[in-house]
């Protein structure tokens, strides 16, 4: 009797004592793959931070896209909720305001436990962090354009219009020669041409002129250089803005980068100095709507705005757009769209009754 008491007590002890094994073992594993915050950007109680800031965290580990969004990360200007976008790539979230930060004032931060990764388990607790504005957005050098600078319409195969057109500043076509221009109705003079939709002056590759061919090649080399300026600037202000719709929305100065086709369905507001640079990285197309605007607000300038496109640029009927566009390939205007900057292109620029004028 007293053997069969111990045993059943030696049972027991062995019963709760694998339990609590288990439940360390458990807890062990949770606490292997729970996720956490490695870094955030700007940190906790930072000061001085620039007003086109983009807030980023970056996870221990891959997460589910899915549980990343304005609910689950979210920045608040004391209680009120800041407008914003949440993209998430790699392991790193980022948060875009929809405008720029106020100057001089305290934002909080959280992302809650609603941020999960793959396998469903989330962050441990919500964490939570502050940081606080200057004065200042971040500042960018220029894109240079060398010698494209000297045209308002530059392209290596094909200008073309359906007249009519009108045109302020002169038009560079190479190596196609200028039977590749049309449209326009142009007269030859000696090295260069003039057509009654332009003014300004006619350039192309087999113009006669003995400088003209190669003040072309030039011309098209440091458009190139320039294209590939914009394109590999690093670390860019705004990611994945938008998921790539940015209508409705003000744009700070800064760098901002697409790994796919940006749109612009609705009017888009660039607010800024008159010193301020922005430059957007576009890894698709840029397409932009009929009757859609580009609004310039704040002393903002065309020639300080560099839109690398690294597929078509396309712009809508009717539709008004700004700023220095460097195509990897085509740039089309469609019905009487108007254009304040430079149209860029490595291969042709379509035109059909616009206005457009350099800035």
């Amino acid at each position: 009797m007293k053997l069969k008491n111990l045993l059943s007590t030696l049972a027991i002890a062995a019963v709760v004592l694998m339990a609590g094994c288990n439940k360390d073992d458990d807890n062990i594993d949770l606490d292997i793959i729970r996720p956490t915050i490695l870094t955030k950007n700007p940190a906790n109680n930072v000061t001085d931070v620039v007003l086109n800031k983009i807030v980023a965290v970056t996870f221990s580990e891959e997460m589910n896209p899915l549980t990343l969004s304005t609910t689950t990360f979210t920045i608040n200007q004391g209680t009120i909720p800041v407008e914003g976008t949440v993209s998430y790539s790699g392991t790193t979230a980022t948060f875009t305001p929809s405008v720029k930060w106020v100057s001089a004032s305290t934002y909080t931060a959280k992302i809650t436990t609603g941020a999960e990764n793959l396998s469903g388990i989330a962050l441990e607790a919500d964490n939570e962090w502050s940081f606080t504005t200057g004065s200042t957005s971040s500042s960018m050098s220029t894109v240079d354009l060398g010698t494209s600078v000297n045209y308002v319409i530059l392209a290596k195969t094909k200008i073309s219009t359906v007249p009519t057109s009108d045109i302020t500043g002169d038009l560079g076509l190479s190596p196609a020669a200028a039977s590749y221009i049309t449209g326009f109705d142009i007269t030859k003079y000696t090295g260069y041409a003039e057509s009654a939709q332009v003014d300004g002056q006619i350039f192309a590759a087999d113009m006669d002129a003995i400088d003209t061919p190669m003040m072309l090649t030039t011309a098209v080399e440091n458009m190139i250089t320039a294209y590939n300026d914009a394109a590999g600037r690093p670390v860019p202000d705004f990611l994945e803005l938008g998921t790539g719709n940015i209508g409705g929305k003000t744009l700070a100065p800064g760098l901002y980068k697409w790994t796919n086709t940006v749109t612009l369905p609705t009017d888009v507001t660039i607010s800024g100095g008159a010193d301020d640079i922005w430059i957007f990285q576009i890894s698709g197309d840029l397409t932009m709507s009929a009757d859609v605007n580009v609004i310039l607000e704040g002393g903002a300038q065309a020639k300080n705005i560099f839109w690398q496109v690294a597929g078509e640029a396309s712009f809508g009927a009717s539709s008004h757009f700004e700023g220095i566009i460097l195509s990897m390939t085509a740039i089309t205007f469609k019905t009487s769209a108007s254009f304040n900057g430079r149209a860029l292109a490595q291969t042709a620029v379509v035109l059909d009754g616009n206005i457009v004028v350099e800035p």
